[in-house]
């Protein structure tokens, strides 16, 4: 299996996001070394691989943040070029990267995190709609955010994407630290998100969670694509899971 041609499986819809020949470094260490590859609108692709991968760097240049340093490629989005964009205009553009820390700003209740993050005028996601979807945090509006579990922050800070009326969703492990419970409740409100046309990226080392959610997944080693197809493709392939997962 080569390490530095990706396995493609062809799909046929056209693509509603876009990343070619992706290039960054985070000071002279070369991180991400031409990755390409499509998502389809509402697709959730579950980006792979071990540590050391290249996974986060790939979502931070994506999200446009300063580190690592994109050198080379081109990222769309709706046909909005992303890599001309600084970090800020992304976010205006619908990306919205949840950070594996989540980034809840102490100080402010539930509510005043999701007030912060709205837009003047939400085209679907009110606030009142959102807790529709995320009860737990319905019942803890009035609470500090930084002092909910760390379930219900991770709910928050999704929460707090969607409230800026996200088109492609960024989530960096996800699953880490949280029980099981807390993990399926997550992987509940991501499959509704996903009926709302709202397109996912997620990085995750629970690789067969995220597999079991996914549509698709790509598979990185040493800052390369050496898998592209669904994510039944990687369940089914024990051979790939061990060499490239270790599962």
């Amino acid at each position: 299996m080569s390490r530095t041609q990706p396995i493609k499986s062809e799909g046929t819809s056209p693509a509603y996001f876009s990343a070619y020949d992706l290039h960054a470094y985070y000071g002279e260490s070369y991180i991400v070394q031409g990755v390409s590859f499509d998502i389809r609108e509402g697709e959730i692709l579950a980006l792979l691989g071990r540590n050391g991968a290249g996974k986060t760097s790939t979502l931070r240049a994506i999200a446009r943040a300063a580190d690592p340093q994109l050198t080379r490629g081109e990222i769309w989005l709706d046909h909005k070029a992303l890599h001309k964009m600084k970090d800020f205009e992304a976010a205006q553009n619908g990306v919205a990267l949840v950070q594996e820390d989540r980034r809840i700003i102490p100080g402010l209740t539930v509510e005043e995190n999701l007030q912060l993050a709205q837009i003047a005028e939400p085209i679907g996601w009110s606030i009142e709609r959102l807790y529709e979807h995320f009860p737990r945090l319905a019942e803890r509006r009035n609470q500090e955010g930084i002092t909910m579990s760390g379930g219900e922050q991770q709910m928050l800070a999704v929460a707090r994407a969607l409230a800026r009326d996200v088109k492609l969703l960024l989530l960096d492990e996800p699953y880490e630290g949280l029980a099981p419970v807390i993990v399926h409740e997550i992987e509940r409100i991501l499959v509704e998100i996903k009926t709302h046309g709202i397109t996912t990226i997620i990085v995750e080392q629970n690789a067969i969670a995220a597999l079991h959610l996914a549509d698709r997944a790509i598979i990185l080693d040493m800052g390369q694509i050496v898998f592209d197809g669904t994510a039944q493709e990687v369940l089914d392939n024990e051979e790939l899971r061990q060499e490239y997962l270790a599962i």
